[in-house]
């Protein structure tokens, strides 16, 4: 069976240049306890942003399309669909290319995370209904997953944890080297880079955009803490070790670049996955978290520095948080063919 790697696709940096970015209006009152006019706000002012930018179409069930409009403006493009959740980064399709001016989508199989959620079943279906939407190619891969769990540097590297890919509760069936063969087959890399656990309490079960990206070929980000009192210390510095051990795709060491997080805060008893990594890169532009803590000061000021020649916008993330994600976690890029 013909596979995107077989097909010569393989899936770009996140830096690329992008056709557009793909959002989902909130509509699941159970993930927003916080209000879902609170968590509206928060996407529309994401939607917003990145609008300012490149084009953004917000995927919206048809009841909610006026209200969608209204919030978000003349700038966002909104696109009636069935929805029952709004994390399109992790039910969307993975968008790849051939280098020859093709685009195609990876439609990953879809549980809810492990199944945290019942009624998931019309985001099983938003991959596939964005490609037919599009008129491109669709792989439908024989895996359980999620856009969140992985990132990759566009030139064979992909970075990925353990917790998450390996659970029990997304593909018990496949061994650890059947699913890195799977990655190898539907994202096109070639070298598989696993840490260990993702941030605490994160109910995705250890994303790695919670703790770690690259930044361009070579360079990771990644999360530290010097509080030795906190269950994330000894998660970071493992995942630090592993880091520091790895190579990449083109033999080359990693050059690692830490960011501490917020200080801890909860959210109807769950501790909130607090995150700078988690953040979108736009064409020309940064749109990364603020989150009413000091540490967002420092954070700005190493994504300045990381990226001088795009412009670094912090956008308020914790309604966005107090459901379970980030700003990577809402939107997906598509890339320019």
């Amino acid at each position: 069976m013909p596979t995107p790697a077989t097909d010569g696709f393989h899936m770009p940096a996140e830096w690329a240049p992008h056709d557009r970015c793909w959002m989902a209006w909130p509509v699941r009152a159970e993930t927003f306890l916080n209000g879902l006019d609170a968590a509206r706000a928060a996407y529309a002012d994401v939607a917003k942003t990145i609008a300012q930018f490149e084009p953004v179409t917000m995927i919206c069930p048809e009841g909610e399309v006026a209200d969608a409009s209204l919030s978000c403006g003349k700038g966002v493009e909104i696109l009636p669909m069935p929805l029952s959740d709004s994390w399109v980064r992790d039910n969307g399709p993975t968008f790849v290319v051939d280098g020859k001016g093709g685009v195609a989508g990876v439609d990953w199989g879809f549980n809810a995370w492990g199944g945290n959620y019942a009624d998931f079943q019309p985001d099983t279906d938003v991959a596939r209904r964005v490609m037919e939407r599009l008129g491109l190619p669709r792989y439908e891969a024989p895996l359980i997953m999620e856009g969140g769990s992985f990132h990759v540097d566009g030139e064979g590297t992909l970075l990925t944890t353990e917790q998450c890919l390996l659970n029990p509760n997304r593909n018990p069936h496949l061994s650890k080297s059947e699913i890195e063969q799977h990655l190898r087959d539907y994202l096109g890399v070639s070298q598989i880079i696993w840490l260990g656990q993702g941030y605490e309490q994160d109910e995705t079960d250890g994303h790695i955009d919670e703790i770690a990206c690259f930044v361009r070929p070579g360079v990771v980000l990644t999360l530290t803490t010097d509080d030795t009192s906190d269950p994330n210390y000894k998660i970071f510095q493992d995942n630090l070790e592993r880091l520091s051990m790895a190579r990449d795709a083109a033999g080359r060491e990693l050059e690692i670049v830490t960011v501490r997080p917020p200080a801890r805060q909860e959210y109807n008893g769950v501790r909130l996955t607090l995150s700078y990594t988690n953040f979108y890169l736009a064409n020309g532009g940064v749109v990364m978290p603020a989150f009413e803590d000091p540490a967002d000061d420092e954070a700005y000021r190493i994504f300045r520095k990381l990226w001088p020649e795009r412009q670094v916008v912090q956008v308020p993330a914790l309604d966005i948080v107090r459901g379970g994600g980030g700003i990577h976690c809402i939107t997906q890029q598509q890339p320019a063919p």
